[in-house]
Protein backbone atom coordinates (compact mmCIF):
# COMPACT_ATOMS: atom_id res chain seq x y z
CA UNK A 1 0.00 0.00 0.00
CA UNK A 2 1.02 3.70 -0.49
CA UNK A 3 4.18 2.59 -3.20
CA UNK A 4 3.35 5.38 -5.67
CA UNK A 5 2.78 7.87 -3.25
CA UNK A 6 6.18 6.98 -0.89
CA UNK A 7 8.12 6.97 -3.97
CA UNK A 8 7.49 10.75 -5.50
CA UNK A 9 7.24 11.82 -1.52
CA UNK A 10 10.91 9.90 -0.90
CA UNK A 11 12.44 11.48 -3.98
CA UNK A 12 11.32 14.89 -2.85
CA UNK A 13 12.49 14.65 0.11
CA UNK A 14 15.91 13.19 -0.82
CA UNK A 15 16.46 16.34 -2.81
CA UNK A 16 15.30 18.81 0.06
CA UNK A 17 17.63 16.94 2.50
CA UNK A 18 20.74 18.09 -0.02
CA UNK A 19 19.88 21.71 0.42
CA UNK A 20 21.77 24.12 2.68
CA UNK A 21 18.88 25.93 3.47
CA UNK A 22 15.23 26.10 2.40
CA UNK A 23 13.44 28.94 0.92
CA UNK A 24 10.31 30.19 -0.26
CA UNK A 25 11.29 29.12 -3.72
CA UNK A 26 12.50 25.65 -3.46
CA UNK A 27 9.84 24.81 -0.66
CA UNK A 28 7.26 25.38 -3.44
CA UNK A 29 8.91 23.48 -5.67
CA UNK A 30 9.05 20.48 -2.77
CA UNK A 31 4.70 21.65 -2.39
CA UNK A 32 4.04 21.07 -6.30
CA UNK A 33 5.60 17.26 -5.74
CA UNK A 34 4.16 16.59 -2.93
CA UNK A 35 0.67 17.63 -4.47
CA UNK A 36 1.30 15.61 -7.54
CA UNK A 37 2.24 12.86 -5.76
CA UNK A 38 -1.36 12.84 -3.70
CA UNK A 39 -3.17 13.33 -6.39
CA UNK A 40 -1.44 10.53 -8.43
CA UNK A 41 -2.42 7.84 -5.30
CA UNK A 42 -6.39 9.21 -6.09
CA UNK A 43 -6.42 11.31 -2.77
CA UNK A 44 -9.66 13.72 -2.97
CA UNK A 45 -8.82 16.89 -4.25
CA UNK A 46 -10.35 18.82 -1.55
CA UNK A 47 -8.13 17.27 1.28
CA UNK A 48 -4.98 17.59 -1.34
CA UNK A 49 -5.92 21.54 -0.90
CA UNK A 50 -6.15 21.54 2.45
CA UNK A 51 -3.03 19.45 3.18
CA UNK A 52 -0.87 21.45 1.39
CA UNK A 53 -2.14 25.09 2.73
CA UNK A 54 -1.52 24.00 6.05
CA UNK A 55 1.85 22.45 5.26
CA UNK A 56 2.70 25.56 3.14
CA UNK A 57 1.81 27.71 6.03
CA UNK A 58 3.98 25.73 8.73
CA UNK A 59 6.82 25.39 5.69
CA UNK A 60 7.38 29.03 5.16
CA UNK A 61 7.18 30.13 8.30
CA UNK A 62 10.08 30.52 11.17
CA UNK A 63 9.99 26.72 11.82
CA UNK A 64 11.42 25.50 8.91
CA UNK A 65 13.45 28.47 7.34
CA UNK A 66 15.74 28.78 10.80
CA UNK A 67 15.94 25.38 11.41
CA UNK A 68 19.37 23.59 11.40
CA UNK A 69 18.34 21.04 9.61
CA UNK A 70 15.69 22.19 7.20
CA UNK A 71 15.29 19.38 5.06
CA UNK A 72 14.58 17.21 7.97
CA UNK A 73 12.27 19.77 9.21
CA UNK A 74 10.13 19.92 6.27
CA UNK A 75 9.77 15.95 6.92
CA UNK A 76 8.40 16.36 10.16
CA UNK A 77 6.30 18.80 9.15
CA UNK A 78 4.68 16.54 6.06
CA UNK A 79 4.49 13.25 8.53
CA UNK A 80 2.57 15.58 11.41
CA UNK A 81 0.04 16.97 8.90
CA UNK A 82 -0.06 13.10 7.06
CA UNK A 83 -0.92 11.97 10.95
CA UNK A 84 -3.57 14.77 11.52
CA UNK A 85 -5.68 14.20 8.17
CA UNK A 86 -5.81 10.56 9.15
CA UNK A 87 -7.01 10.84 12.13
CA UNK A 88 -4.26 11.66 15.30
CA UNK A 89 -4.46 8.33 17.54
CA UNK A 90 -5.89 4.99 16.51
CA UNK A 91 -9.39 4.93 17.56
CA UNK A 92 -10.65 1.47 19.08
CA UNK A 93 -13.72 0.28 19.27
CA UNK A 94 -16.02 1.15 22.22
CA UNK A 95 -17.03 -1.83 23.73
CA UNK A 96 -17.49 -0.74 27.44
CA UNK A 97 -21.23 -0.90 27.40
CA UNK A 98 -23.50 -3.60 29.38
CA UNK A 99 -23.13 -6.72 27.23
CA UNK A 100 -23.92 -8.07 24.42
CA UNK A 101 -22.00 -5.28 22.59
CA UNK A 102 -23.93 -5.01 19.00
CA UNK A 103 -21.26 -4.01 15.98
CA UNK A 104 -23.38 -3.48 12.82
CA UNK A 105 -21.38 -4.27 9.84
CA UNK A 106 -22.60 -2.13 6.69
CA UNK A 107 -21.45 -1.31 3.14
CA UNK A 108 -21.75 -2.48 -0.84
CA UNK A 109 -21.72 -5.88 -2.01
CA UNK A 110 -18.41 -7.19 -3.03
CA UNK A 111 -16.47 -4.55 -0.73
CA UNK A 112 -15.26 -7.74 2.12
CA UNK A 113 -18.02 -7.42 4.24
CA UNK A 114 -18.76 -10.84 5.53
CA UNK A 115 -14.92 -12.19 5.54
CA UNK A 116 -14.09 -8.63 7.61
CA UNK A 117 -16.97 -9.74 10.00
CA UNK A 118 -15.13 -12.95 10.94
CA UNK A 119 -11.71 -11.29 10.99
CA UNK A 120 -13.15 -8.97 13.44
CA UNK A 121 -14.46 -11.59 15.35
CA UNK A 122 -10.82 -13.43 15.40
CA UNK A 123 -9.23 -10.69 16.34
CA UNK A 124 -12.02 -9.76 19.37
CA UNK A 125 -11.21 -13.02 20.32
CA UNK A 126 -7.54 -12.84 20.47
CA UNK A 127 -6.65 -9.43 21.70
CA UNK A 128 -9.33 -8.38 23.52
CA UNK A 129 -10.57 -11.73 25.12
CA UNK A 130 -13.99 -11.40 24.08
CA UNK A 131 -16.90 -13.91 23.58
CA UNK A 132 -18.25 -13.41 19.99
CA UNK A 133 -21.64 -14.35 18.14
CA UNK A 134 -21.82 -13.46 14.35
CA UNK A 135 -25.30 -13.55 12.46
CA UNK A 136 -26.02 -12.66 8.81
CA UNK A 137 -28.57 -10.81 7.78
CA UNK A 138 -27.83 -10.88 4.29
CA UNK A 139 -31.65 -12.71 2.90
CA UNK A 140 -30.53 -12.14 -0.69
CA UNK A 141 -27.84 -13.58 -0.94
CA UNK A 142 -27.87 -17.04 0.60
CA UNK A 143 -24.57 -18.07 0.13
CA UNK A 144 -23.59 -15.14 2.08
CA UNK A 145 -25.65 -17.09 5.30
CA UNK A 146 -23.25 -20.51 4.37
CA UNK A 147 -19.82 -18.11 3.82
CA UNK A 148 -20.77 -16.63 7.68
CA UNK A 149 -21.28 -19.79 9.21
CA UNK A 150 -18.10 -21.18 8.02
CA UNK A 151 -16.32 -18.09 8.64
CA UNK A 152 -17.07 -18.46 12.33
CA UNK A 153 -16.07 -22.25 12.44
CA UNK A 154 -13.07 -21.17 11.42
CA UNK A 155 -12.09 -18.82 13.77
CA UNK A 156 -14.21 -20.36 16.80
CA UNK A 157 -17.28 -17.87 16.72
CA UNK A 158 -20.71 -18.86 17.89
CA UNK A 159 -23.30 -18.84 14.81
CA UNK A 160 -26.83 -17.25 15.05
CA UNK A 161 -28.14 -19.01 12.07
CA UNK A 162 -30.83 -16.96 9.33
CA UNK A 163 -32.35 -18.25 6.58
CA UNK A 164 -33.32 -16.46 3.13
CA UNK A 165 -36.88 -16.66 3.63
CA UNK A 166 -36.26 -14.41 7.15
CA UNK A 167 -36.97 -10.58 8.01
CA UNK A 168 -33.74 -8.69 8.38
CA UNK A 169 -34.79 -7.37 11.15
CA UNK A 170 -36.49 -10.36 13.02
CA UNK A 171 -33.13 -12.25 12.28
CA UNK A 172 -31.12 -9.63 14.18
CA UNK A 173 -33.83 -8.88 16.74
CA UNK A 174 -33.40 -12.72 17.30
CA UNK A 175 -30.18 -12.89 17.46
CA UNK A 176 -29.50 -10.03 20.17
CA UNK A 177 -31.99 -11.96 22.51
CA UNK A 178 -29.95 -15.35 22.22
CA UNK A 179 -26.25 -13.57 22.53
CA UNK A 180 -28.14 -12.13 25.56
CA UNK A 181 -29.14 -15.51 26.64
CA UNK A 182 -25.77 -17.05 26.04
CA UNK A 183 -24.00 -14.26 28.06
CA UNK A 184 -21.58 -13.04 24.98
CA UNK A 185 -19.70 -10.10 25.20
CA UNK A 186 -20.14 -8.88 21.18
CA UNK A 187 -22.86 -9.66 18.68
CA UNK A 188 -21.57 -8.76 14.98
CA UNK A 189 -24.14 -8.22 12.88
CA UNK A 190 -23.50 -8.89 9.22
CA UNK A 191 -25.83 -6.89 6.87
CA UNK A 192 -26.40 -7.35 2.62
CA UNK A 193 -24.72 -5.12 0.55
CA UNK A 194 -25.74 -3.70 -2.56
CA UNK A 195 -23.91 -2.87 -5.89
CA UNK A 196 -24.96 0.99 -5.40
CA UNK A 197 -26.59 3.31 -2.48
CA UNK A 198 -30.62 2.64 -2.74
CA UNK A 199 -33.24 3.92 -0.59
CA UNK A 200 -34.50 0.17 -0.37
CA UNK A 201 -30.88 -0.84 1.65
CA UNK A 202 -30.53 2.46 3.82
CA UNK A 203 -34.49 1.87 4.42
CA UNK A 204 -33.57 -1.68 5.62
CA UNK A 205 -30.38 -1.55 7.16
CA UNK A 206 -31.36 1.99 9.33
CA UNK A 207 -34.58 -0.48 10.60
CA UNK A 208 -31.62 -3.25 11.77
CA UNK A 209 -29.67 -0.70 13.44
CA UNK A 210 -33.35 0.88 15.50
CA UNK A 211 -33.59 -2.42 16.52
CA UNK A 212 -30.32 -3.62 17.65
CA UNK A 213 -28.97 -0.26 18.71
CA UNK A 214 -25.48 -0.83 17.98
CA UNK A 215 -22.72 0.81 20.06
CA UNK A 216 -20.27 0.36 16.65
CA UNK A 217 -21.75 1.47 12.93
CA UNK A 218 -18.87 -0.17 10.41
CA UNK A 219 -18.53 0.48 7.10
CA UNK A 220 -16.75 -1.20 5.02
CA UNK A 221 -14.89 -0.52 1.94
CA UNK A 222 -12.84 -1.66 -0.78
CA UNK A 223 -9.74 0.65 -0.98
CA UNK A 224 -9.20 0.31 -4.43
CA UNK A 225 -12.19 2.22 -5.63
CA UNK A 226 -9.72 5.36 -4.10
CA UNK A 227 -11.77 8.60 -3.29
CA UNK A 228 -14.97 6.73 -4.43
CA UNK A 229 -14.42 4.90 -1.33
CA UNK A 230 -14.53 8.39 0.98
CA UNK A 231 -17.50 9.47 -1.00
CA UNK A 232 -19.69 6.48 -0.88
CA UNK A 233 -18.79 6.27 2.83
CA UNK A 234 -20.08 9.47 3.32
CA UNK A 235 -23.27 8.73 1.42
CA UNK A 236 -23.60 5.49 4.01
CA UNK A 237 -22.93 8.49 6.90
CA UNK A 238 -25.56 10.49 5.80
CA UNK A 239 -27.99 7.81 6.22
CA UNK A 240 -26.49 6.25 9.24
CA UNK A 241 -24.51 7.12 12.46
CA UNK A 242 -21.30 5.27 11.30
CA UNK A 243 -19.07 5.18 13.91
CA UNK A 244 -15.53 4.05 12.22
CA UNK A 245 -14.53 2.49 8.75
CA UNK A 246 -12.65 -0.86 7.85
CA UNK A 247 -10.47 -0.21 4.73
CA UNK A 248 -10.46 -3.77 2.86
CA UNK A 249 -7.61 -4.88 0.30
CA UNK A 250 -5.07 -2.80 1.08
CA UNK A 251 -2.63 -5.29 -0.18
CA UNK A 252 -3.29 -4.74 -3.25
CA UNK A 253 -3.98 -1.32 -3.52
CA UNK A 254 -0.37 0.59 -4.30
CA UNK A 255 -1.84 3.91 -4.13
CA UNK A 256 -3.42 4.63 -0.87
CA UNK A 257 -5.87 7.38 -1.77
CA UNK A 258 -8.41 6.45 0.35
CA UNK A 259 -7.29 5.66 3.59
CA UNK A 260 -5.49 9.36 2.90
CA UNK A 261 -9.39 10.63 1.98
CA UNK A 262 -11.86 9.04 4.11
CA UNK A 263 -11.93 10.75 7.53
CA UNK A 264 -11.63 14.32 6.08
CA UNK A 265 -14.24 14.07 3.93
CA UNK A 266 -16.47 11.70 6.27
CA UNK A 267 -15.35 12.98 9.79
CA UNK A 268 -15.10 9.19 10.74
CA UNK A 269 -12.17 7.01 11.85
CA UNK A 270 -10.43 4.37 9.85
CA UNK A 271 -10.92 1.71 12.74
CA UNK A 272 -9.11 -1.50 10.78
CA UNK A 273 -7.14 -2.35 7.63
CA UNK A 274 -7.54 -5.69 5.74
CA UNK A 275 -4.06 -6.71 4.49
CA UNK A 276 -4.77 -9.59 2.76
CA UNK A 277 -6.73 -12.92 2.48
CA UNK A 278 -5.77 -14.82 5.45
CA UNK A 279 -7.97 -14.76 8.35
CA UNK A 280 -5.84 -12.94 10.50
CA UNK A 281 -5.33 -9.95 7.99
CA UNK A 282 -6.91 -7.44 9.71
CA UNK A 283 -4.86 -4.96 11.96
CA UNK A 284 -5.45 -1.68 13.84
CA UNK A 285 -4.80 1.60 11.75
CA UNK A 286 -2.13 3.97 13.63
CA UNK A 287 -2.34 6.99 11.65
CA UNK A 288 1.15 7.70 12.96
CA UNK A 289 2.34 4.11 12.08
CA UNK A 290 0.82 4.54 8.75
CA UNK A 291 2.33 8.40 8.49
CA UNK A 292 5.98 6.82 9.02
CA UNK A 293 5.09 3.71 6.14
CA UNK A 294 3.97 6.75 3.56
CA UNK A 295 7.46 8.49 3.86
CA UNK A 296 9.42 5.29 3.61
CA UNK A 297 10.28 5.10 7.77
CA UNK A 298 9.02 1.64 8.39
CA UNK A 299 6.80 0.85 11.17
CA UNK A 300 8.93 -0.85 13.30
CA UNK A 301 6.78 -0.65 16.42
CA UNK A 302 4.40 -2.81 14.26
CA UNK A 303 6.63 -5.02 13.26
CA UNK A 304 7.86 -5.35 17.09
CA UNK A 305 4.35 -6.40 18.44
CA UNK A 306 3.44 -8.70 14.91
CA UNK A 307 7.32 -10.57 16.27
CA UNK A 308 5.65 -10.50 20.13
CA UNK A 309 2.43 -12.10 19.05
CA UNK A 310 3.03 -14.54 16.02
CA UNK A 311 6.80 -16.01 17.00
CA UNK A 312 6.59 -18.88 18.34
CA UNK A 313 9.34 -18.43 21.62
CA UNK A 314 9.76 -22.01 22.59
CA UNK A 315 11.17 -22.96 18.71
CA UNK A 316 13.23 -19.30 19.01
CA UNK A 317 14.88 -20.46 22.75
CA UNK A 318 15.78 -23.60 21.35
CA UNK A 319 17.93 -22.66 18.29
CA UNK A 320 19.47 -20.15 20.33
CA UNK A 321 20.35 -23.17 22.92
CA UNK A 322 21.36 -25.17 19.61
CA UNK A 323 23.34 -22.81 18.35
CA UNK A 324 25.47 -21.84 21.97
CA UNK A 325 26.36 -25.05 22.17
CA UNK A 326 27.82 -25.42 18.70
CA UNK A 327 24.96 -27.83 17.29
CA UNK A 328 24.76 -27.11 13.30
CA UNK A 329 21.73 -24.96 11.69
CA UNK A 330 19.85 -27.69 9.80
CA UNK A 331 17.34 -27.35 7.08
CA UNK A 332 14.71 -28.55 9.57
CA UNK A 333 15.63 -24.74 11.52
CA UNK A 334 15.58 -23.11 8.34
CA UNK A 335 11.96 -24.21 7.28
CA UNK A 336 10.51 -23.21 10.45
CA UNK A 337 12.69 -19.78 10.01
CA UNK A 338 10.75 -19.13 6.65
CA UNK A 339 7.31 -20.47 8.20
CA UNK A 340 7.77 -17.87 11.02
CA UNK A 341 8.43 -15.60 8.03
CA UNK A 342 5.38 -16.31 6.13
CA UNK A 343 3.43 -16.51 9.29
CA UNK A 344 4.21 -12.54 10.00
CA UNK A 345 2.71 -11.84 6.55
CA UNK A 346 5.44 -12.79 4.24
CA UNK A 347 7.77 -11.38 3.00
CA UNK A 348 5.65 -8.77 1.31
CA UNK A 349 4.50 -7.63 4.72
CA UNK A 350 7.58 -7.09 6.45
CA UNK A 351 9.06 -4.90 4.01
CA UNK A 352 6.48 -2.51 4.00
CA UNK A 353 7.48 -2.25 7.73
CA UNK A 354 11.24 -2.13 7.38
CA UNK A 355 12.93 1.42 7.64
CA UNK A 356 14.68 2.46 4.26
CA UNK A 357 12.52 0.42 1.96
CA UNK A 358 11.80 3.41 -0.22
CA UNK A 359 15.66 3.98 -0.59
CA UNK A 360 15.87 0.61 -2.42
CA UNK A 361 14.82 0.58 -6.43
CA UNK A 362 12.20 -0.24 -7.42
CA UNK A 363 13.36 -2.92 -9.55
CA UNK A 364 14.90 -4.71 -6.33
CA UNK A 365 11.70 -4.07 -4.45
CA UNK A 366 9.73 -6.28 -7.26
CA UNK A 367 12.08 -9.41 -6.81
CA UNK A 368 10.04 -9.50 -3.29
CA UNK A 369 7.87 -12.87 -3.90
CA UNK A 370 6.22 -14.83 -1.42
CA UNK A 371 5.58 -17.60 -4.13
CA UNK A 372 9.47 -17.93 -3.94
CA UNK A 373 9.01 -18.43 -0.36
CA UNK A 374 6.09 -21.60 -0.84
CA UNK A 375 8.72 -22.86 -2.86
CA UNK A 376 11.36 -23.00 -0.79
CA UNK A 377 8.91 -24.43 2.00
CA UNK A 378 7.53 -27.08 -0.50
CA UNK A 379 10.98 -28.42 -1.34
CA UNK A 380 12.22 -28.52 2.09
CA UNK A 381 8.92 -30.95 3.28
CA UNK A 382 9.65 -33.31 0.04
CA UNK A 383 12.45 -34.15 1.99
CA UNK A 384 12.90 -36.86 4.72
CA UNK A 385 13.63 -36.14 7.90
CA UNK A 386 17.45 -37.60 7.63
CA UNK A 387 18.13 -35.39 4.27
CA UNK A 388 16.78 -32.26 6.70
CA UNK A 389 19.32 -33.41 9.74
CA UNK A 390 22.13 -34.02 7.41
CA UNK A 391 21.46 -31.39 4.13
CA UNK A 392 25.34 -32.91 2.90
CA UNK A 393 23.51 -35.84 1.93
CA UNK A 394 21.20 -34.91 -1.05
CA UNK A 395 23.14 -35.44 -3.77
CA UNK A 396 21.74 -36.30 -7.03
CA UNK A 397 19.03 -39.20 -7.23
CA UNK A 398 17.85 -37.40 -4.21
CA UNK A 399 17.84 -34.19 -5.26
CA UNK A 400 15.60 -35.15 -8.56
CA UNK A 401 13.52 -37.20 -5.62
CA UNK A 402 12.54 -34.01 -4.04
CA UNK A 403 12.56 -31.72 -6.80
CA UNK A 404 9.72 -34.02 -8.23
CA UNK A 405 7.83 -34.54 -5.01
CA UNK A 406 7.88 -30.64 -4.80
CA UNK A 407 6.89 -29.94 -8.16
CA UNK A 408 9.63 -27.99 -8.74
CA UNK A 409 13.02 -28.20 -11.09
CA UNK A 410 16.16 -29.41 -9.83
CA UNK A 411 18.30 -26.10 -10.47
CA UNK A 412 15.18 -24.73 -7.59
CA UNK A 413 16.42 -27.47 -5.36
CA UNK A 414 20.25 -26.56 -6.40
CA UNK A 415 19.32 -22.76 -5.30
CA UNK A 416 17.52 -23.45 -2.22
CA UNK A 417 20.59 -25.63 -0.78
CA UNK A 418 22.78 -22.96 -2.28
CA UNK A 419 20.63 -20.66 -0.11
CA UNK A 420 20.39 -22.60 3.21
CA UNK A 421 24.58 -23.17 2.97
CA UNK A 422 24.98 -19.64 3.28
CA UNK A 423 22.47 -19.14 5.73
CA UNK A 424 24.36 -21.68 8.16
CA UNK A 425 27.72 -20.04 7.76
CA UNK A 426 25.66 -16.34 9.37
CA UNK A 427 24.65 -18.33 12.15
CA UNK A 428 27.64 -20.29 12.71
CA UNK A 429 29.15 -16.68 13.23
CA UNK A 430 26.27 -15.29 15.33
CA UNK A 431 26.86 -18.37 17.64
CA UNK A 432 30.35 -17.80 17.71
CA UNK A 433 30.97 -14.05 18.38
CA UNK A 434 26.83 -12.79 18.09
CA UNK A 435 24.88 -10.49 16.36
CA UNK A 436 28.25 -8.36 15.51
CA UNK A 437 30.03 -11.54 13.76
CA UNK A 438 27.09 -12.20 11.93
CA UNK A 439 26.45 -8.48 10.59
CA UNK A 440 29.96 -8.10 9.68
CA UNK A 441 30.08 -11.28 7.58
CA UNK A 442 27.10 -9.68 5.92
CA UNK A 443 28.61 -6.83 4.97
CA UNK A 444 25.54 -4.96 4.94
CA UNK A 445 24.03 -8.00 1.85
CA UNK A 446 21.81 -10.90 2.39
CA UNK A 447 23.10 -14.22 1.29
CA UNK A 448 22.99 -14.45 -2.34
CA UNK A 449 20.17 -15.10 -3.73
CA UNK A 450 17.24 -15.31 -0.91
CA UNK A 451 14.35 -13.89 -1.37
CA UNK A 452 15.13 -10.34 -0.12
CA UNK A 453 16.99 -7.91 -2.27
Amino acid sequence: MFDTLTDRLTQTIKRLRGQGRLTEDNIKDALREVRMALLEADVALPVVKEFIDKVRERAVGQEVLQSLTPGQALVKIVNDELVSIMGEACEELQLNVQPPAVVLMAGLQGSGKTTSTAKLARWLKERRKKSVMLTSCDVYRPAAIDQLHTLAKEVGAEFFPSSADQDPVAIATAALEQARRQHMDVLIVDTAGRLHIDQEMMDEIQRIHAATDPVETLFVVDSMTGQDAANTARAFHDALPLSGVILTKTDGDARGGAALSIRSITGKPIKFLGIGEKIDALEPFYPDRVASRILGMGDVLSLVEEAERKVDKEKAAKLASKLQKGKRFDLEDFHDQLEQMMGMGGLASLMDKLPGIGQLPQEARNKVDDRQMHQMLAIIRSMTPKERRFPDIIKGSRRRRIAAGSGTQIQDVNRLLKQFTQMQKMMKKMSKGGMKNMMRGLKGRMPQGFPFP
